[in-house]
């Protein structure tokens, strides 16, 4: 018998207000637990880098705040962990799966696997992506007294400069090399693009080939302000507006396969500074995990703190580093052969 139209709106209400109610009280299920397991425990947060560069002071800076947004306010202590692929296998292989251990690894980690297959012992499709602390585009730059003045001179003149191993720094000019025809000569054994920036201005080498133009702007804001070097190039998918008519690497591609093994590279820069936990991680504190780090783009203390000290900071959800993340999963296997290949010339 069908119910009197006063009954059925009844009964309709009655059920929104019930799947309402189950709504909000799953969604305090997972705050709930979280703020159980994190009450009173430490969470360790390593940075894939050395002391001093910019993903240590971006580390250092979300840590400060990033506890008040985790149910049960955990400490956060940050553990350096520089050797090039260490932070990422330690994180695969090591770490507790428990969500008390998170790393900003270097952006590099996405294709280490192509370029140092016998040294990556993880799979980048299995980590829990929390987020980038931001997205980067790359520079070039010469110290003022190097002969090169111009982009134009980086295919004339060898240009001495400094690397880190199985990273940006080193893999950038060794792809530009290979792909548009610099002639950058790398000098590797730095761990950090600070130890780099000391190296350039002790004279050890005459630039970086790729260093992320807001760790320019926050770790030597002085080299910019007292015009001792020059910007030669950048790269990165989109062009940088700061940096006006400063040519993109991409300018100097003749040919549709170099062009896709060059953004295959740029890709990571989407993902610049990501951070990652273990796999296996319960999946209600890998959301929490996650809500945290968004919740810093609307703290105003840390976006305080953020400014006082010149640090880049546009977090990209978790969400959008697994498309990332993904998509280069899928990669054409002729576009990541070409990738190995080109790689592989230059070492």
């Amino acid at each position: 018998m069908p119910l009197h139209p006063r009954h059925d709106r009844a009964a309709a209400s009655c059920r929104d207000w019930i799947a309402a109610a189950v709504t909000a009280a799953l969604l305090c299920v997972p705050a709930a637990r979280a703020e159980e397991f994190y009450a009173g425990k430490q969470i360790t947060y390593i940075v894939g880098a050395g002391v001093g560069g910019g993903y240590d002071l971006q580390a250092r800076v979300t840590a400060r705040h990033l506890g008040k947004h985790i149910p049960g306010n955990p400490s956060i202590v940050v553990q350096n962990m520089p050797a090039r692929i260490a932070a990422a296998n330690y994180m695969f292989a090591t770490a507790p799966k428990d969500g008390t251990h998170i790393a900003l690894i270097q952006r590099g980690m996405l294709l280490a696997k192509l370029i140092y297959p016998s040294g990556v012992r993880f799979d980048i499709e299995k980590f829990n992506w929390l987020g980038s602390l931001n997205s980067e585009v790359a520079v070039t730059l010469a110290w003022h007294t190097a002969p090169h003045k111009t982009t134009r001179d980086l295919f004339d003149k060898e240009l001495i400069v400094g690397g880190i191993t199985g990273v940006d720094p080193e893999t950038t000019p060794r792809l530009y090399n290979a792909l548009i025809g610099t002639r950058f000569k790398v000098v590797t054994g730095y761990n950090s693009t600070a130890q780099i920036a000391l190296a350039i201005e002790r004279g050890e080498v005459q630039g970086i080939a790729d260093w992320s133009w807001s760790s320019v702007k926050a770790v030597r804001p002085h080299w910019l302000r007292d015009r001792s070097v020059t910007l030669l190039l950048q790269g990165a998918l989109v062009n940088e507006p700061e940096l006006g008519s400063l040519p993109n690497a991409l300018d100097f591609i003749s040919n549709d396969a170099d062009r896709k093994v060059l953004a295959l590279h740029f890709t990571q820069k989407t993902a610049a500074r990501p951070v990652i936990t273990a796999p296996e991680v319960p999946p209600e504190r890998v959301a929490t995990l996650r809500q945290a780090f968004a919740a810093l783009a609307h703290d105003a203390e840390f976006l305080a703190d953020v400014e006082k000290g010149k640090i880049e900071f546009d977090f990209v959800p978790g969400e959008e580093i697994d498309k990332i993340v993904a998509q280069i999963a899928v990669t054409p296997a002729d576009v990541t052969d070409r990738y190995v290949k080109v790689f592989g010339q230059q070492k």
